[in-house]
């Protein structure tokens, strides 16, 4: 899991640099050991995801046929096959959604009639401090990036559950430990009890959630395990359906 982020990071950071860039110059930029960086490097040449002319690396034919239409469908029933997956083995609805470019957006929701997702009744975007989801994918990001997203959508009552002012939110942000699973009771929708576990892919904040009846909490954080174990041994056919 960890040499499949650290090579999409390097991925990224070639994608940003149109004329190219140095290992020494990408090692940097991702925080990578340059040993690492150069083994990383050349694996990705080597399966066509790079080119490398005269010392510099760019996006190779591999990465750049992922762009195209048909790659890109592709790579959405990727991520639906999985969800349909995991919904029927867990037997709870599941959600895929990612934070880019300082928003929200919830890109899959897979559920059955007896197990029916939670109704987006109050705008998903602007209320990310009440739900698993948000929180989760809030507790990727920096602290700058944090205090800009609730500057944009203020803390804000949607239930009598929900999280009462954005001092409180980013102090509960802080004490969340990393890779584990968030959740929440009925502070976005009465009724209803969520997790969501955090993806880390390159630089793409992502997460897997699922939601219950508040009347089977009970099953929440074992089914949450459940999905963050699948999630994991399926992480490295799911990376680049994830982050690009």
């Amino acid at each position: 899991m960890g040499s499949v982020q650290r090579a999409m990071r390097l991925l990224e950071c070639v994608a940003e640099h149109e004329c190219g860039a140095p290992a020494k110059q990408l090692a940097r930029e991702t925080g990578l050991a340059l040993p690492t960086a150069y083994h990383l490097l050349r694996t990705l040449v080597h399966e066509g995801y790079l080119r490398r002319d005269k010392g510099l690396f760019f996006l190779g034919e591999a990465a750049e046929r992922l762009s195209s239409t048909g790659a890109a469908q592709k790579r959405r029933s990727t991520v639906v096959d999985a969800l349909a997956h995991w919904r029927d083995s867990i037997g709870v609805p599941v959600y895929y959604a990612v934070y880019r470019d300082g928003e929200i957006e919830v890109m899959c929701v897979s559920d059955t009639p007896g197990n029916p997702a939670v109704e987006e009744w109050a705008d998903f975007r602007e209320t990310g401090h009440a739900h698993a989801i948000g929180q989760c994918l809030l507790s990727q990001l920096d602290v700058e990036a944090r205090r800009d997203h609730l500057s944009r959508y203020p803390v804000q009552s949607v239930t009598p559950y929900t999280v009462r002012d954005g001092l409180t939110l980013l102090r509960r942000l802080e004490r969340m430990r990393r890779m584990q699973p968030v959740t929440e009771r009925q502070e976005y929708a009465l009724g209803t009890v969520c997790a969501a576990i955090p993806i880390t892919v390159g630089t793409t904040a992502a997460t897997m959630a699922l939601s219950l009846p508040v009347h089977q909490e009970d099953r929440l954080l074992l089914a949450a395990q459940r999905l963050q174990s699948e999630v994991g041994r399926k992480l490295g056919s799911l990376a680049l359906s994830i982050s690009i």
